[in-house]
């Protein structure tokens, strides 16, 4: 048995010390492992400076999803019983895939009303768990406008609130609202570095994908080829897509940020072999012994025990040497997880 494929063999013991619980201002003041795989070798640096390991050419490809309130408090029409809703996706245009607390309470024909404009009709549920609920408001507003009085942004729960608001969990360069959670590897740019770059000579494209429960459900079973990724929606134009082919098609280097961006290429070079522009949904799982194709340099940032995240760049670099590399962040005092501090592989 490949011990690639074991669940325990992406296993690493995190002091809880090391889990960023605030973010870092500036954003782009947040320590930088770099590491190159060719030569083996961990330096260390400010995000600041990352133009100090790009040149000029390079494309960098950023997730410019924007994070929705995806928790929404309600009562139970019939009973006046407190549930919490988590928005999970959008499946058709007012329906969505949700989490419900407590879930035993809610059965199929229950409505839930969560002021005088919003109320939900539960219209399935699934064996999973999840809730898919149809919600109705007045035709003078949209769904979005709605939650954003209504709910709030989910963040994870090691992040103190009082520390933190919504906007700091958001990159600066958000646009697209639908996800549950940030691309945490992007929030590390300011404006400020985005223009330096450019300046530079270093070219910027964006894909969406909303991210939502594939990027952080727990990998449960031992042999992780039996586990199964959420569906995740994503967007990649065509002037990106002809961005991307360019670069292929001259070996000039493509920089994702993120294991979002990483998913999403990866989805699209491995279903074409190019590049191609298209709005679907992903469930890609990427692990060891495969490799990444469609992506040259990884930024992202430090990720769980046992994750898909923590596999997927073990795909791009090599799971011993990941493992070591995050060993040495702990002991070099790097903060982990959503507004902890990143790394390159060069």
């Amino acid at each position: 048995m490949d011990t690639n494929l074991l669940k325990n063999s992406y296993f690493y013991e995190l002091p809880e010390s090391s889990i960023a619980t605030k973010p870092i201002e500036p954003r782009d003041l947040s320590k930088l492992m770099v590491i190159n795989r060719k030569e083996n070798t961990i330096n260390h640096n400010i995000f600041k400076n990352i133009g100090d390991y790009l040149q000029k050419g390079d494309l960098i490809v950023l997730n410019d999803t924007r994070v929705i309130p995806a928790r929404l408090f309600g009562i139970k029409e019939k009973t006046g019983a407190k549930l919490e809703v988590f928005l999970v996706r959008e499946i058709e245009k007012d329906t969505w895939l949700t989490l419900v607390k407590p879930a035993k309470r809610l059965k199929e024909g229950d409505k839930i009303v969560f002021n005088e404009d919003l109320s939900g009709e539960t219209i399935s549920y699934l064996e999973t768990g999840e809730r898919i609920i149809k919600f109705s408001y007045p035709n003078n507003k949209t769904f979005m406008q709605i939650i954003k009085e209504l709910g709030e942004v989910p963040f994870p729960p090691y992040i103190k609130k009082p520390d933190c608001n919504s906007e700091r969990y958001q990159t600066v360069y958000s646009k697209n609202e639908g996800s549950v959670a940030a691309p945490t590897a992007g929030l590390h740019f300011t404006k400020e570095l985005i223009d330096s770059l450019i300046e530079k000579q270093i070219k910027f494209e964006y894909i969406t994908l909303h991210v939502g429960l594939g990027t952080f459900l727990p990998v449960k079973e031992e042999l992780i080829t039996n586990h199964k990724m959420h569906k995740e929606y994503y967007e990649l134009s065509e002037k990106t897509a002809q961005t991307l082919n360019y670069q292929k098609e001259n070996n000039k280097r493509i920089i994702s940020v993120g294991t979002t961006v990483t998913r999403v290429l990866e989805t699209i070079y491995n279903k074409y072999g190019k590049f191609k522009a298209e709005s679907d949904f992903s469930e890609i799982f990427i692990y060891p012994p495969n490799k990444v194709k469609a992506t040259d340099i990884l930024i992202t940032n430090f990720h769980l025990p046992e994750s898909t995240l923590l596999m997927l760049i073990s795909a791009f670099w090599d799971r011993e040497k990941v493992l070591s590399a995050y060993q040495l962040a702990i002991e070099k005092d790097y903060k982990f997880y959503s507004f902890g501090d990143s790394m390159i592989f060069l």
